[in-house]
Protein backbone atom coordinates (compact mmCIF):
# COMPACT_ATOMS: atom_id res chain seq x y z
CA UNK A 1 0.00 0.00 0.00
CA UNK A 2 2.83 2.36 0.93
CA UNK A 3 4.65 1.53 -2.30
CA UNK A 4 1.57 2.25 -4.38
CA UNK A 5 1.03 5.63 -2.63
CA UNK A 6 4.66 6.49 -3.24
CA UNK A 7 4.36 5.67 -6.94
CA UNK A 8 1.23 7.82 -7.26
CA UNK A 9 2.98 10.69 -5.53
CA UNK A 10 5.97 10.33 -7.85
CA UNK A 11 3.66 10.25 -10.87
CA UNK A 12 1.89 13.43 -9.77
CA UNK A 13 5.17 15.17 -9.04
CA UNK A 14 6.54 14.13 -12.42
CA UNK A 15 3.43 15.40 -14.19
CA UNK A 16 3.57 18.76 -12.42
CA UNK A 17 7.29 19.08 -13.21
CA UNK A 18 6.53 18.38 -16.89
CA UNK A 19 3.76 21.00 -16.94
CA UNK A 20 6.04 23.55 -15.33
CA UNK A 21 8.81 22.77 -17.80
CA UNK A 22 6.75 22.79 -21.00
CA UNK A 23 4.05 25.27 -20.02
CA UNK A 24 1.48 22.89 -21.56
CA UNK A 25 -1.26 21.37 -19.40
CA UNK A 26 -3.38 18.88 -21.35
CA UNK A 27 -6.09 17.03 -19.42
CA UNK A 28 -8.58 16.05 -22.11
CA UNK A 29 -11.09 13.34 -21.33
CA UNK A 30 -10.06 13.18 -17.68
CA UNK A 31 -13.57 13.15 -16.17
CA UNK A 32 -12.78 16.31 -14.23
CA UNK A 33 -15.66 17.99 -12.38
CA UNK A 34 -13.55 20.80 -10.92
CA UNK A 35 -10.43 22.64 -11.94
CA UNK A 36 -7.40 20.78 -10.56
CA UNK A 37 -5.77 22.85 -7.81
CA UNK A 38 -2.30 21.75 -8.89
CA UNK A 39 -2.84 23.51 -12.24
CA UNK A 40 -3.93 26.75 -10.60
CA UNK A 41 -0.85 26.58 -8.38
CA UNK A 42 1.43 26.67 -11.43
CA UNK A 43 0.74 30.40 -11.74
CA UNK A 44 2.96 32.00 -14.39
CA UNK A 45 4.24 28.71 -15.80
CA UNK A 46 1.12 27.82 -17.81
CA UNK A 47 1.11 28.83 -21.49
CA UNK A 48 -1.55 26.38 -22.75
CA UNK A 49 -4.41 24.84 -20.78
CA UNK A 50 -6.58 22.23 -22.51
CA UNK A 51 -9.43 20.74 -20.46
CA UNK A 52 -11.57 19.61 -23.39
CA UNK A 53 -14.30 17.01 -22.87
CA UNK A 54 -14.63 16.94 -19.13
CA UNK A 55 -17.54 17.70 -16.78
CA UNK A 56 -16.55 21.15 -15.58
CA UNK A 57 -19.44 23.36 -14.51
CA UNK A 58 -17.55 26.39 -13.20
CA UNK A 59 -14.37 28.25 -14.03
CA UNK A 60 -12.82 29.43 -10.75
CA UNK A 61 -11.88 33.05 -10.21
CA UNK A 62 -8.40 31.81 -9.31
CA UNK A 63 -7.79 31.24 -13.00
CA UNK A 64 -6.62 34.85 -13.00
CA UNK A 65 -3.34 33.59 -11.51
CA UNK A 66 -2.41 32.04 -14.88
CA UNK A 67 -1.41 35.44 -16.23
CA UNK A 68 1.01 34.15 -18.89
CA UNK A 69 -1.52 31.76 -20.43
CA UNK A 70 -1.87 32.26 -24.20
CA UNK A 71 -4.23 29.42 -25.10
CA UNK A 72 -7.30 28.33 -23.12
CA UNK A 73 -9.37 25.39 -24.41
CA UNK A 74 -12.48 24.46 -22.41
CA UNK A 75 -14.67 22.95 -25.13
CA UNK A 76 -17.16 20.14 -24.46
CA UNK A 77 -17.86 20.75 -20.80
CA UNK A 78 -20.90 21.85 -18.77
CA UNK A 79 -19.76 25.40 -18.05
CA UNK A 80 -22.60 27.83 -17.43
CA UNK A 81 -20.78 31.08 -16.69
CA UNK A 82 -17.35 32.68 -16.84
CA UNK A 83 -15.72 34.64 -14.02
CA UNK A 84 -15.17 38.38 -14.46
CA UNK A 85 -11.54 37.82 -13.50
CA UNK A 86 -11.08 36.14 -16.87
CA UNK A 87 -10.34 39.64 -18.13
CA UNK A 88 -7.05 39.61 -16.24
CA UNK A 89 -5.59 36.99 -18.58
CA UNK A 90 -3.90 39.70 -20.61
CA UNK A 91 -1.63 37.29 -22.52
CA UNK A 92 -4.50 35.19 -23.89
CA UNK A 93 -4.50 34.82 -27.70
CA UNK A 94 -6.82 31.83 -28.19
CA UNK A 95 -9.95 30.95 -26.23
CA UNK A 96 -12.12 27.97 -27.20
CA UNK A 97 -15.39 27.54 -25.30
CA UNK A 98 -17.43 25.51 -27.78
CA UNK A 99 -20.23 23.19 -26.65
CA UNK A 100 -20.94 24.35 -23.13
CA UNK A 101 -24.00 25.93 -21.47
CA UNK A 102 -22.84 29.54 -21.34
CA UNK A 103 -25.70 32.07 -21.42
CA UNK A 104 -23.74 35.33 -21.20
CA UNK A 105 -20.20 36.56 -21.64
CA UNK A 106 -18.85 39.03 -19.07
CA UNK A 107 -18.14 42.63 -20.12
CA UNK A 108 -14.58 42.00 -18.96
CA UNK A 109 -14.10 39.96 -22.15
CA UNK A 110 -13.10 43.24 -23.77
CA UNK A 111 -10.00 43.38 -21.56
CA UNK A 112 -8.46 40.46 -23.47
CA UNK A 113 -6.85 42.86 -25.91
CA UNK A 114 -4.37 40.30 -27.32
CA UNK A 115 -7.09 37.77 -28.18
CA UNK A 116 -6.86 36.58 -31.80
CA UNK A 117 -9.27 33.64 -31.92
CA UNK A 118 -12.52 33.31 -29.98
CA UNK A 119 -14.78 30.29 -30.54
CA UNK A 120 -18.00 30.08 -28.51
CA UNK A 121 -20.21 27.94 -30.76
CA UNK A 122 -22.75 25.55 -29.34
CA UNK A 123 -23.74 27.54 -26.27
CA UNK A 124 -26.89 29.39 -25.10
CA UNK A 125 -25.82 32.97 -25.80
CA UNK A 126 -28.58 35.46 -26.59
CA UNK A 127 -26.16 38.32 -27.18
CA UNK A 128 -22.51 39.37 -27.22
CA UNK A 129 -21.19 42.15 -24.98
CA UNK A 130 -20.59 45.57 -26.54
CA UNK A 131 -17.07 45.40 -25.11
CA UNK A 132 -16.19 42.85 -27.79
CA UNK A 133 -15.30 45.86 -29.91
CA UNK A 134 -12.17 46.29 -27.79
CA UNK A 135 -10.72 43.11 -29.27
CA UNK A 136 -8.75 44.89 -31.97
CA UNK A 137 -6.50 41.87 -32.66
CA UNK A 138 -9.35 39.38 -33.10
CA UNK A 139 -8.96 37.49 -36.39
CA UNK A 140 -11.59 34.76 -35.93
CA UNK A 141 -14.96 34.90 -34.16
CA UNK A 142 -17.13 31.78 -34.20
CA UNK A 143 -20.48 32.30 -32.47
CA UNK A 144 -22.47 29.68 -34.39
CA UNK A 145 -25.19 27.50 -32.84
CA UNK A 146 -26.34 29.93 -30.18
CA UNK A 147 -29.51 31.98 -29.66
CA UNK A 148 -28.19 35.31 -30.93
CA UNK A 149 -30.78 37.74 -32.25
CA UNK A 150 -28.27 40.38 -33.28
CA UNK A 151 -24.59 41.25 -33.36
CA UNK A 152 -23.50 44.32 -31.39
CA UNK A 153 -22.71 47.54 -33.26
CA UNK A 154 -19.28 47.46 -31.67
CA UNK A 155 -18.36 44.43 -33.81
CA UNK A 156 -17.24 46.95 -36.41
CA UNK A 157 -14.36 47.95 -34.13
CA UNK A 158 -12.78 44.49 -34.37
CA UNK A 159 -10.63 45.86 -37.17
CA UNK A 160 -8.44 42.74 -37.62
CA UNK A 161 -11.38 40.37 -38.06
CA UNK A 162 -10.99 38.08 -41.09
CA UNK A 163 -13.55 35.38 -40.40
CA UNK A 164 -16.98 35.81 -38.79
CA UNK A 165 -19.12 32.72 -38.26
CA UNK A 166 -22.61 33.06 -36.78
CA UNK A 167 -24.50 30.17 -38.38
CA UNK A 168 -27.59 28.65 -36.71
CA UNK A 169 -28.80 31.66 -34.74
CA UNK A 170 -31.82 33.99 -34.93
CA UNK A 171 -30.08 37.05 -36.37
CA UNK A 172 -32.39 39.29 -38.40
CA UNK A 173 -29.98 41.96 -39.59
CA UNK A 174 -26.36 42.94 -39.47
CA UNK A 175 -25.18 46.18 -37.88
CA UNK A 176 -24.00 48.77 -40.39
CA UNK A 177 -20.65 48.85 -38.59
CA UNK A 178 -19.77 45.47 -40.14
CA UNK A 179 -18.82 47.53 -43.21
CA UNK A 180 -15.80 48.75 -41.21
CA UNK A 181 -14.26 45.28 -41.27
CA UNK A 182 -11.89 45.96 -44.14
CA UNK A 183 -9.92 42.73 -43.53
CA UNK A 184 -13.00 40.48 -43.47
CA UNK A 185 -12.60 37.56 -45.89
CA UNK A 186 -15.40 35.20 -44.85
CA UNK A 187 -18.88 35.89 -43.48
CA UNK A 188 -21.04 32.87 -42.62
CA UNK A 189 -24.64 33.38 -41.49
CA UNK A 190 -26.38 30.18 -42.57
CA UNK A 191 -29.80 29.43 -41.08
CA UNK A 192 -30.67 32.76 -39.51
CA UNK A 193 -33.49 35.24 -40.24
CA UNK A 194 -31.44 37.76 -42.22
CA UNK A 195 -33.67 39.67 -44.65
CA UNK A 196 -31.09 42.19 -45.83
CA UNK A 197 -27.47 43.09 -45.36
CA UNK A 198 -25.91 46.56 -45.14
CA UNK A 199 -25.98 48.12 -48.62
CA UNK A 200 -22.29 49.10 -48.49
CA UNK A 201 -21.00 45.71 -47.34
CA UNK A 202 -19.53 44.56 -50.66
CA UNK A 203 -18.24 48.01 -51.54
CA UNK A 204 -16.49 48.68 -48.22
CA UNK A 205 -15.30 45.18 -47.28
CA UNK A 206 -12.82 44.92 -50.12
CA UNK A 207 -11.18 41.73 -48.81
CA UNK A 208 -14.44 39.76 -48.69
CA UNK A 209 -14.24 36.54 -50.72
CA UNK A 210 -16.93 34.35 -49.23
CA UNK A 211 -20.47 34.98 -48.00
CA UNK A 212 -22.73 32.14 -46.91
CA UNK A 213 -26.39 33.00 -46.32
CA UNK A 214 -28.08 29.66 -46.90
CA UNK A 215 -31.40 29.33 -45.10
CA UNK A 216 -32.16 33.06 -44.82
CA UNK A 217 -35.08 35.04 -46.32
CA UNK A 218 -32.86 36.93 -48.75
CA UNK A 219 -32.75 36.44 -52.51
CA UNK A 220 -29.86 36.26 -54.92
CA UNK A 221 -31.41 39.17 -56.84
CA UNK A 222 -31.19 41.36 -53.76
CA UNK A 223 -27.57 40.39 -53.29
CA UNK A 224 -26.61 41.05 -56.89
CA UNK A 225 -28.07 44.55 -56.71
CA UNK A 226 -25.60 45.59 -54.03
CA UNK A 227 -22.96 48.11 -54.99
CA UNK A 228 -19.60 46.39 -55.28
CA UNK A 229 -21.07 43.04 -56.34
CA UNK A 230 -18.94 42.79 -59.51
CA UNK A 231 -15.70 43.36 -57.58
CA UNK A 232 -16.78 40.83 -54.98
CA UNK A 233 -17.56 38.35 -57.76
CA UNK A 234 -14.08 38.83 -59.19
CA UNK A 235 -12.47 38.14 -55.81
CA UNK A 236 -14.65 35.08 -55.33
CA UNK A 237 -13.66 33.62 -58.69
CA UNK A 238 -10.00 34.35 -58.10
CA UNK A 239 -10.14 32.45 -54.81
CA UNK A 240 -12.06 29.59 -56.43
CA UNK A 241 -9.57 29.31 -59.31
CA UNK A 242 -6.66 29.37 -56.89
CA UNK A 243 -8.17 26.45 -54.97
CA UNK A 244 -8.53 24.47 -58.19
CA UNK A 245 -4.99 25.30 -59.33
CA UNK A 246 -3.63 24.18 -55.98
CA UNK A 247 -5.58 20.91 -56.16
CA UNK A 248 -7.20 21.67 -52.84
CA UNK A 249 -8.97 18.54 -51.67
CA UNK A 250 -12.10 19.52 -49.76
CA UNK A 251 -15.71 18.47 -49.80
CA UNK A 252 -18.16 19.81 -52.36
CA UNK A 253 -19.84 21.75 -49.57
CA UNK A 254 -16.53 23.17 -48.43
CA UNK A 255 -15.60 24.28 -51.93
CA UNK A 256 -17.87 27.27 -51.62
CA UNK A 257 -18.42 29.37 -54.70
CA UNK A 258 -18.49 32.38 -52.45
CA UNK A 259 -22.22 33.04 -52.22
CA UNK A 260 -24.68 30.57 -50.72
CA UNK A 261 -28.23 31.91 -50.55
Amino acid sequence: MGCCSSKNADSKATRIARWRSTGIVALRDSKLKTFPDEVLDLDRSVRTLDLTHNKLVDVPMEINKLINMQRLVLSDNLIERLPIDLGKLQSLKVMMLDTNRITTLPDELGQLVRLERLSISGNLLTGLPETIGSLRNLVLLNASNNKLKFLPESIGSCFSLEELQANENSIEELPSSVCNLVHLKSLCLDNNNVKQIPPNLLKDCKALQNISLHGNPISMDQFQQLEGFQDFEARRKKKFDKQIDSNVMISSKGLDEGVDL
